[in-house]
């Protein structure tokens, strides 16, 4: 294929290879290329990239210019995204026969044809934007020494929305216009350089900043030195307690990734997975409890201790929560030195180091989704360190790279508070997917001491998989493990922890027992004994969430009711930021989760609160985006308060409210009516819970009704939409088979599809709960997620109403497919499976064989991208000697070898059934292609040799079923 015609058939692919990133700097960097290998004329060039022009419409007029140059351009064109792109980016993408050598004929032939500066400026023009980034300043310098350039000149050069590979461009762009004169300036200013390098890599930092640097150590290492989340007590070293939890690129479809192993702390801020180079932004998210904060701790403390990070001279950590309470304008200069750490030394010098080497800083921003003012981007531009503005405006120019570029940030936020507008300037995104199996074993090991205590609770969990799903969430992980008494204590019954809601109502009673006068002595009515402290506290949540707050004042304490015997209970805590540097306290709650749970039972308690309240807490999210809805939803609970809910930027995020519904649900179950039923009347709980109920119900419809037509010919099919799995995760907390019953009575599909839907083992909980009463067969499709193998245990209700199963890309490894296949054997309608990228390795191909063996319906086995080796095939083969229903069959990217072929192909041999088969990397020597091509159509990335591709030759030749077969990579 001609390389015109592979830019023509692959139009869609660059273009989305080269915007992908948000970031011009793709395109320009291709744009050098071909200016200087002469495909391209400078009129070419300024009518591709025209600043005015989105990034996608220049994109598209370089495509189209370079297809009517012809097949030679189009090769070259291909050749420079091929050596411009990430090898992330570039996946996926045929290059046709384009080779370095011949680039380089190319290069050195346009170089013979230099006859001036400015043709040199021009086919020297990839090297020079690589190498005077550095020394713009000395360049424009030496072009005003010369009279080259005006002050005006060098400003437009220097604008601050330019990165340094922009600013680069944009001088080469001004001395082209002035001249060759001014080409000779610099092409002699850039030889000096080149002679001799600039030292300034190789200084020394001032003795001042030396100095700052010690104290900022230890001033970042005693904030860091003890766990400051789930509690915020002095009595847990992180050292001591810190387990890492399960990181993730969130380009999650790579599918290499499982196979490299998991990322590590440093990976956060390092090369892995960048997709936009020019930006510095990477964000941490994760959802609520997932143990963001405590992984920028260990980050910090890591770096004070200088055991890593060793890239970075300082460090300047910054609160997302505590910004929000900032009301005056600052400089970046007050932001550094008033919030983080004071210099004892020359301030200005210390601050012009700053300055001058952003590549030496790290800013770290924790809590983005608890700022109070969203980003669009409509937010002023605002580029002078030293001039003051409101700190939402500082805080979005330097993620954005207005202000300081080039020093590296890193935030964290839950997935649904970043927006597209800030996505586009990330570095990468980093997913915090909380604790593997192994990590909550860990943790609770830490966590007690004691190793009899520790397995006590460990054996407890196991036998609860329920809790074990929740207990990936670290803070979940915490409440067992300091509420282990109580957990011991409730057996394996009903009264076991199966919910959210029960795990919080288990702290709930905890704290109140631990301040109990007589501590053994709290009954069932153990809340209505506290139902003033969580009406005070619970009202206190309410309008913290109404006005986005989270940390509290003594004046809003007491005007909602607080004493100091409640927050002596010790669910809220001393805010150390806040009343470490002003003469008033302020408090904050545990954890945002332990505020949502307080204003959900709240709404419960309170029998005053109005009864459009619930309702409206449950509003779909696109009446919950109406400005100020939030403020009118919360407020009608406290129509009888005192005082009006406090004026916010922005109302209470969605997630938050969704958390507090789900605690509403759960609190509103049947299972604790006893329980509440001496704080509230039974009148009112029944109206509460009929109210929950109709919100379910009629959230459940819309997403139903939602449900496209089927094309015809293909299945009616269901995608998720946001909140979908919120509504089934407030279905499970009430904990009412009926009410699922009712839920699903309505889902008529035949393929419900939850991919890239954040579902961990809690949400599969929940999701087999509810979809078990569905009345007919579905394929569940949960591709890129991270369910795991616990997840894959909670899924196993379901699975007799699953005829497929699809769970790509999950973290599974042999120990969750052996219970899955041991249950799905007993299931007369599952036919399907798809487990491409996971961990699966020959120790689980045996269980594939059996179920091969016994299920005389099954059709479709897709295991691509595993472990699997000759050893395994083997066992597969087995297994498919005996199967007579087989159809589809995916064995790519494992390494089966010549014997698994052999073994796969003399099991084929009499095989009737089977339409679809998949190798991967077929690598094939000295034989003819002929009769390859004849028999095969794809094959594909097995280390299969001449002799396995023989074999499968051979045993297809007599198949009359088999209509495509893979494969990619050949080697003759």
């Amino acid at each position: 294929m001609s390389a015109r015609q592979l830019v023509l058939r692959q139009r869609a692919e660059l273009l989305r290879a080269l915007c992908c990133g948000g970031s011009s700097e793709g395109l320009e960097s291709v744009l050098d290329l071909l200016l200087s290998w002469g495909m391209l004329f400078w009129e070419d060039y300024q009518n591709v990239l025209v600043p005015c022009r989105g990034l996608c419409a220049n994109t598209r007029v370089l495509l189209d210019l370079v297809y009517t140059k012809g097949d030679e351009t189009c090769r070259l064109l291909l050749a420079a995204f091929k050596q411009v792109l990430p090898e992330a980016q570039r996946a996926g993408l045929s290059f046709g026969n384009c080779c370095t050598a011949d680039l380089e004929n190319t290069r050195d032939d346009t170089k013979e044809l230099h006859g001036t500066a400015i043709q040199t400026l021009q086919t020297d023009r990839p090297d020079l934007v690589r190498r005077l980034r550095d020394h713009i300043e000395g360049a424009l310098e030496a072009l005003l020494h010369t009279g080259s350039f005006t002050p005006s000149d060098c400003d437009e050069v220097q604008l601050p929305v330019y990165t340094p590979s922009q600013q680069t461009r944009r001088l080469l762009d001004q001395v082209r216009s002035k001249g060759e004169p001014a080409a000779k300036v610099l092409l002699q200013y850039f030889q000096q350089t080149e002679d001799h390098p600039s030292p300034s890599n190789q200084e020394a930092p001032p003795k001042e900043c030396l100095s700052y640097q010690k104290k900022l150590r230890s001033t970042v290492s005693a904030q860091s030195h003890f766990l400051r989340t789930y509690g915020g007590t002095s009595s847990l070293s992180l050292e001591d307690i810190y387990t890492e939890g399960q990181l993730e690129l969130a380009q999650g479809g790579s599918e290499a990734q499982p196979q490299t192993g998991a990322l590590g702390l440093e990976d956060v801020v390092g090369l892995v997975g960048t997709l936009n180079q020019e930006a510095d932004t990477v964000l941490v998210s994760g959802d609520a409890g997932s143990g963001k904060s405590t992984l920028l701790q260990r980050l910090h403390l890591l770096w004070a201790r200088g055991a890593a990070l060793h890239d970075f001279f300082l460090l300047f950590s910054f609160s997302c929560r505590r910004l929000s309470s900032v009301q005056r304008e600052l400089s970046l200069r007050e932001l550094l030195f008033l919030h983080c750490c004071w210099p004892d030394g020359d301030q200005d010098r210390i601050f012009q180091f700053i300055l001058d080497h952003p590549h030496l800083i790290l800013f770290t921003f924790d809590g983005l989704d608890e700022l109070m003012q969203s980003f669009s981007d409509s937010e002023q531009r605002h580029c002078c360190p030293t001039q003051c503005a409101p700190v939402p405006t500082l805080l979005f120019n330097l993620l954005q790279g207005s202000l300081m570029k080039g020093v590296r940030k890193v935030v964290t936020s839950r997935p649904e508070a970043v927006g597209p507008t800030l996505k586009r300037y990330l570095r990468k995104e980093v997913l915090l997917k909380g604790f593997s199996p192994g990590g909550i074993d860990c943790f609770v090991r830490k966590y007690h001491r004691d190793p009899m205590v520790a397995t006590r609770v460990l054996e407890c969990l196991r036998s609860n998989t329920a809790l074990l799903g929740l207990c990936h969430i670290p803070v979940f992980c915490w409440i067992v493990s300091k509420c282990y008494k109580e957990l011991l204590g409730c057996g394996e019954g009903e009264g076991s922890p199966q919910t959210i809601t029960d795990v919080y109502l288990m702290i709930l009673q905890h704290f109140f027992q631990r301040r109990a006068s007589q501590r053994n002595t709290m009954g069932i009515g153990w809340v209505q004994e506290h139902q003033d402290t969580a009406l005070h506290l619970g009202q206190l949540a309410m309008e913290g969430l109404g006005a986005s707050c989270y940390i509290f004042t003594g004046t809003e304490l007491q005007k909602c009711g607080v004493t100091e015997e409640d927050i002596c209970m010790g669910f809220l805590i001393r805010s150390k930021d806040l009343s470490s540097s002003t003469n008033c306290k302020h408090y904050e709650f545990l954890h945002i989760t332990m505020q949502c749970f307080f204003a959900a039972l709240y709404i419960v308690l309170n029998n005053n609160s109005d009864r459009s309240t619930i309702p409206k807490l449950f509003q779909p999210q696109d009446k919950q985006q109406q400005p100020g809805f939030h403020r009118a939803c919360l407020g009608h609970c406290l129509t009888q308060q005192e005082g009006a809910l406090k004026e916010a930027n922005k109302a209470a995020e969605t997630p938050n409210l969704q958390i507090t519904a789900t605690f509403v649900s759960g609190l509103l179950a049947q299972r604790h009516r006893s329980l509440l039923l001496l704080s509230c009347p039974g009148p009112t709980l029944d109206r509460k819970s009929k109210q929950v109920v109709t919100c379910l119900s009629k959230g459940m419809q819309k997403h139903f009704k939602s449900i496209p037509r089927p094309v015809e010919g293909e299945k009616k099919s269901m995608h998720a939409m946001p909140g979908f799995v919120w509504l089934i995760k407030c279905i499970h907390e009430m904990q009412d088979s009926r009410i699922a019953r009712d839920a699903m009575a309505k889902l008529e599909v035949e393929h419900l599809k939850l991919t890239y839907c954040n579902i961990g083992p809690g949400e599969c909980t929940a999701l087999a709960y509810v979809l078990q009463h569905l009345r007919n067969p579905v394929g569940l499709q949960l591709d890129y997620n991270y369910v795991g193998d616990v997840g894959v245990e909670q899924l196993l209700p379901c699975l007799h109403v699953c005829h497929s199963v699809y769970l790509r890309h999950n973290n599974i490894s042999d120990d969750g497919i052996r219970k899955l296949i041991e249950k799905g054997i007993q299931c007369e309608h599952f036919q399907k499976i798809a487990l491409f990228n996971n961990k699966l390795t020959d120790a689980c191909t045996e269980c594939f064989a059996h179920l091969l063996k016994m299920k005389h319906n099954f059709l479709s086995l897709r295991l691509g991208n595993n472990n699997i080796t000759a050893a395994g095939a083997g066992q597969l083969a087995e297994g498919l000697r005996f199967n007579r229903s087989l159809q589809f069959l995916g064995l790519w990217g494992n390494k089966i070898g010549d014997k698994g072929a052999e073994a796969i192909a003399n099991a084929l041999k009499d095989s009737q059934t089977l339409l679809w088969l998949c190798y991967t990397l077929v690598i094939v020597l000295n034989t003819s292609f002929t009769l390859l091509s004849r028999a095969l159509h794809r094959l594909t990335k097995n280390c299969i040799t001449r002799t396995g591709v023989e074999c499968l030759i051979l045993a297809l030749e007599s198949n009359n079923s088999v209509k495509a077969v893979w494969y990619v990579n050949i080697m003759l």
